[in-house]
């Protein structure tokens, strides 16, 4: 069944139903949009909720980071902002293969429902043209016959007048006869008009018409198809990334799974332990005594107590007490033993760290002047003694922190292990003299500067137009990057990674060929070079 046939007489039923049609879409188009900018800010709340909470970056070095509860707590944070960019990615594809999609879609089928409503218009005033020529015809017609009538009425009554001349009724017989002529020509122009305003309404209502009408119900099944799709987009939109969502859900069970709270507990021992005995019995005070010794001075034997009885001695009871913040000092003298071993062993270990770093770089210094000794037309030796000079500064100063630390971590009972490191000094000359941590000589041989130090030195000369790659991720989802500045991907595909997640969700990698764009971070798995 078609509109044409069933509906060939409901002109303005099918033109408010097309125009209803088109509505809808408008008003889908609409509530998308809205739900669009739902996701958005549920999406920038997330975001911000994370944030807020996140102090990783600011307090790493406290020590409730060591606790697998607050470790917990900082993976939720983490699969949160991940879920926010989830909701994000929702967000982007309503808005990209609905509100954008369909609203493009609408405006061709009010351009082309426009089209054939002017065609219907059109064939209505054709139509209307033509029989207002037949209806003009008509009334000719029926003029014209009239006044033949009373024409002939006339020259046969002028015939029968015995008065009357014979011109008188020659001249009404021509009239009569002419005023016929003419009543004839109308009245086949009214039979040639009205043919043709019949062949034009069957035009009209068996062809022109039914074949608009079925333009119309083509493009509105269109319509409706289209909008269908629409309805099943909204949700295969959500649908496509609810894997990826459930992997972070699955974070959080995980990192509430990984809490645990007897080693929590022993971290707080390990964290607070002061090393200090338990206190012991307190002695009886007998005051008594003073009272028999006034009573008798020369008494022998009897035990020699205070006359202040009211001076006691004081214990500080600082189990249930407020103690008051110690003054911090260099040696950690200010806190319980078990901590300061702690903390000087701790203050030690970065020392040597940051002693071991300053070696490294004397090293690096004499090798480039060697290099530059050796080839004069890459720099000037004389341009590094400064830098050489500050470096050796550094690890004479690090090197006497490292003996003060060690005296008093043994003072403290501490076991002195601490880590070790290759210390190369220089002379005046750039020379490396060996030595081990205590000073003593070493074994260990100076390398040779000209292997391998020449291709590490000339890297440093080369221009790099590409930053180098940090590790390299697996995609496990396919991405379409339809936005710009991301990158399609395809499952299984691998990347090169060029840039962590700076914390908005997003990875920046390069493909083989050069080319770079963002992805979503919880779309691969990610390993980092060491």
């Amino acid at each position: 069944m078609d509109w044409g046939t069933e509906l060939w007489d409901q002109y303005d039923i099918i033109e408010k139903h097309t125009q209803s049609g088109l509505e809808l879409v408008e008003k889908y188009v609409k509530f998308v949009k809205e739900r669009t900018e739902i996701e958005q800010n549920y999406a920038k709340q997330l975001r911000n909720l994370s944030k807020k909470y996140n102090q990783k970056r600011s307090s790493k070095d406290e020590p409730e980071c060591r606790f697998s509860s607050y470790q917990a707590f900082l993976d939720i944070l983490t699969e949160m902002n991940d879920y926010a960019g989830q909701r994000e990615l929702i967000a982007e594809n309503l808005m990209m293969n609905i509100c954008i999609d369909l609203t493009k879609y609408l405006q061709e089928l009010k351009q082309e429902r426009k089209t054939y409503l002017m065609d219907a218009k059109k064939a209505q005033q054709s139509l209307e043209s033509t029989y207002k020529q037949l209806d003009s015809s008509k009334k000719r017609f029926e003029r014209e016959w009239r006044e033949a009538e009373r024409a002939a009425q006339y020259a046969e009554k002028t015939d029968q007048d015995i008065n009357a001349t014979k011109a008188d009724v020659e001249k009404a017989k021509q009239q009569a006869h002419m005023r016929a002529h003419v009543a004839d020509e109308c009245k086949n122009d009214y039979a040639a008009q009205l043919q043709k305003y019949n062949k034009e309404q069957n035009q009209f209502y068996f062809s022109d018409m039914p074949l608009i009408f079925n333009k119309l119900q083509d493009l509105d099944e269109k319509r409706i198809q289209k909008l269908a799709q629409g309805y099943i987009l909204f949700s295969d939109t959500e649908k496509h990334v609810m894997p990826i969502i459930g992997k972070c859900l699955e974070g959080i069970t995980k990192a509430g799974t990984n809490v645990n709270e007897k080693n929590d507990s022993m971290i707080v021992i390990e964290q607070n332990k002061s090393g200090f005995e338990r206190p012991g019995d307190l002695e009886f005070e007998d005051y008594s005594q003073g009272i028999n010794r006034a009573s008798s001075d020369s008494s022998l034997g009897t035990p020699k107590v205070s006359m202040e009885p009211w001076k006691k001695k004081t214990n500080n009871f600082w189990l249930f007490s407020k103690r008051s913040k110690p003054t911090v000092s260099e040696d950690f003298g200010h806190l319980p033993p078990e901590q300061r071993r702690k903390r000087l062993q701790q203050k030690l270990d970065e020392i040597c760290k940051e002693l071991q770093k300053e070696v490294d770089q004397s090293e690096a210094l004499g090798k480039m002047k060697d290099v530059y000794e050796k080839n004069p037309q890459m720099g000037d030796p004389a341009s590094l003694a400064s830098q050489i000079n500050q470096t050796s500064q550094n690890i004479e100063r690090l090197r006497g922190e490292q003996s003060k630390y060690e005296t008093w971590l043994a003072e403290a009972g501490g076991r002195g292990d601490t880590l070790r490191y290759k210390a190369h000094s220089f002379n005046n000359n750039g020379a490396n003299d060996v030595h081990s941590p205590d000073g003593a000589y070493s074994d260990e041989s100076t390398p040779d500067p000209s292997q391998a130090i020449y291709a590490e030195f000339d890297d440093d000369f080369e221009d790099e137009d590409l930053a180098a790659p940090i590790g390299k991720c697996t995609a496990m989802y396919n991405f379409p990057g339809a936005s710009e500045g991301t990158i399609a991907m395809q499952e299984g595909e691998v990347l090169a990674v060029v840039e962590e997640d700076k914390g908005d969700g997003w990875t920046r990698v390069r493909r083989n060929n050069g080319d770079e764009g963002y992805i979503p971070t919880s779309y691969v798995t990610i390993t980092l070079k060491k």
